[in-house]
C-alpha cells in the first residue's frame, strides 16, 4: 500500500474528469519521479489557476476583465460565435478560419430544464449594445446543442441579427473539442443562415 500523502494525491487526481484511479496512480508516480524544482513549478502553476477569471464580455477564460480575443482590435467585433464552453473557443481558434469574437454560454439547455446559469441574457444584451451583425451558433451537434441553437434562433430572430449555424461537416453527437481543424474550418466556411 502507498503512504498516506501518495494516496491523497491519487484521490485528488481521481476527482478530475476522465481520470480513474489507475490513471491517477500513474500520474502521481510520474510526479514522484520528478525533481523538486519541477514539482515546485508544477504546484505554482496549479495555484496560479486561481488568478484566472471569466471574461466580463464573452465569458471565455481570461487573465483580466477582458480576454485577449475580445481586446484584439483586429478581430471582427460584429460577428459573434456562440459556443458551449471555453474548450470550444480553443478548438475553433486552432482552425485559423475564424476572425470574429465569441460568446461562451457555459453549457446547453437540456430536455428537462432551461439552465438559468447559462449566459443567454448576456448575449441578448451584447447584441443590443454592440450592434452585432451576425451570430454563428456553434453549439455541439448533439440533441442538447441543437435544442439550444433552436431556442437561441427563436429568441434572436426578432432582433434582426443574421443567424447562422455551423455547416454539418460535424457528425451528430460529436463535440467541437474533439473535431479536427479541417472539419471545423469547413463547418465555419459552410455555415448556413437560419431563417
Amino acid at each position: 500500500m502507498y503512504p498516506k500523502s501518495f494516496q491523497k494525491l491519487i484521490k485528488n487526481f481521481s476527482s478530475l474528469p476522465s481520470i480513474g484511479p489507475k490513471h491517477a496512480e500513474r500520474l502521481v508516480l510520474f510526479l514522484f519521479k520528478k525533481s523538486q524544482e519541477d514539482i515546485k513549478d508544477f504546484s505554482e502553476n496549479l495555484l496560479d489557476i486561481k488568478n484566472l477569471q471569466f471574461c466580463k464580455r464573452c465569458h471565455n477564460i481570461s487573465e483580466g476583465d477582458i480576454c485577449q480575443i475580445c481586446a484584439n482590435a483586429k478581430r471582427d467585433q460584429k460577428t459573434v460565435c456562440v459556443v458551449e464552453d471555453p474548450l470550444d473557443v480553443i478548438s475553433i481558434e486552432r482552425t485559423h478560419a475564424y476572425h470574429g469574437v465569441y460568446h461562451v454560454l457555459g453549457g446547453v439547455i437540456t430536455a428537462t430544464e432551461k439552465d438559468d446559469s447559462l449566459k443567454i441574457p448576456d448575449l441578448f444584451e451584447r447584441i443590443k449594445k454592440e450592434g452585432i451583425a451576425e451570430i454563428i451558433l456553434a453549439t455541439n451537434p448533439t440533441t442538447e446543442g441543437d435544442m439550444t441553437s433552436l431556442y437561441l434562433k427563436r429568441k434572436l430572430h426578432p432582433l434582426g441579427v443574421k443567424i447562422t449555424r455551423l455547416g454539418r461537416g460535424l457528425s451528430t453527437g460529436a463535440d467541437l473539442e474533439y473535431a479536427d481543424e479541417l472539419t471545423l474550418s469547413e463547418a465555419l466556411t459552410n455555415r448556413k443562415e437560419l431563417l
